[in-house]
């Protein structure tokens, strides 16, 4: 086990792990630590506490001091020049005609670096860009182009639930999304309505992908033969998921009709849960070991476990 706090750098930014070593830190101080970028100002999410050490990236780098009044004062004046920074950018990129659309600025806590992030259809020359930014602000230039994800959760703003998006909140990570979550929830396939701001499938499809997946698994498929509980078989027809029910198609007499059941008291084949791409990689990799222990025995000589009390066919000459 080894003792870390976790530091937030950006707004719903990711975590990453320091030493705190004998300073006292409580949640939502703000710290001085070093990182790959230099010096950086950051905000404790993660009280002290001790995690395994194989979910530590080593070296584990040390906190080098709680924040002071200057350095609040400095990161205050830090976001007064991104202000300004903004503006003269966004006259520049007017001035070279280039096909790109600012997003932000940020300072590095040194003032060694400052950072532009852009949007864009395609690649962009920017070299002449920089140069003139580098003869401006005189200390070094970087521009980065990002998604229109990291577009919206960078600037915010409120998704057709009324809530302010997930991403600006509180997602440190974009889990990957796709139109078989919107399909497993019965949801509607127009694009307007499963789109979040960023043009994107929202994200929040994620969220109860495993539940459906579950509820779903307890469920006839539309079309599957079922048994009633007075033993006589029909259709399934609709399916209600949260509410776990089954519209049936039934014969009654010469016409059918539709007869709603709660599925504890219906019987069919149940369905099978979708393999999760965790237990996936699980069973390649025991699989894997198998193999490899199989391969072992054979370049030893000896025969694999399966193989004991077979014989062996004779060496051809």
């Amino acid at each position: 086990m080894i003792r870390i706090i976790g530091v937030r750098f950006r707004n719903a930014g990711k975590v990453y792990y320091f030493d705190p070593k004998d300073l006292k830190i409580t949640s939502r101080d703000h710290v001085i630590v070093e990182t790959a970028r230099g010096v950086e100002y950051g905000s404790v999410v993660l009280a002290p506490r001790e995690v395994e050490d194989d979910k530590v990236v080593q070296p584990l780098k040390p906190v080098l001091r709680v924040a002071t009044a200057e350095d609040d004062e400095k990161i205050a004046s830090n976001k007064e020049k991104e202000r300004a920074a903004v503006s003269i950018c966004k006259e520049k990129i007017r001035k070279h005609n280039l096909d790109m659309k600012l997003i932000d600025v940020e300072y590095t806590f040194d003032n060694s670096k400052i950072l532009f992030y852009f949007t864009a259809d395609g690649r962009v020359d920017f070299r002449d860009l920089v140069k003139d930014l580098a003869s401006v602000f005189r200390m070094r230039i970087e521009l980065r182009q990002i998604g229109v994800r990291d577009e919206t959760k960078i600037l915010g703003g409120v998704g057709i639930c009324g809530r302010p998006l997930c991403c600006h909140i509180y997602l440190s990570d974009f889990a990957p999304v796709s139109i078989k979550m919107a399909k497993e929830q019965n949801l509607s396939l127009n694009p307007t309505k499963i789109s979040g701001v960023c043009g994107r499938l929202m994200c929040c499809l994620k969220n109860e992908e495993e539940t459906y997946e579950y509820l779903n698994s307890r469920l006839p498929a539309i079309g599957d033969t079922v048994t009633l509980p007075d033993g006589s078989e029909g259709e399934a027809h609709s399916v209600n998921v949260l509410r776990q029910r089954v519209k049936v198609l039934v014969d009654a007499g010469d016409e059918k009709e539709i007869q709603e059941f709660d599925v504890s008291e219906l019987k069919f084949r149940p369905r099978k849960r979708k393999e999760k791409d965790g237990d996936k990689e699980r069973g390649q990799k025991k699989e894997k070991k198998k193999e490899t222990k199989r391969k072992g025995h054979s370049e030893n000589g000896s025969k694999p476990e399966s193989d004991k009390g077979s014989k062996s066919e004779p060496e051809k000459g």
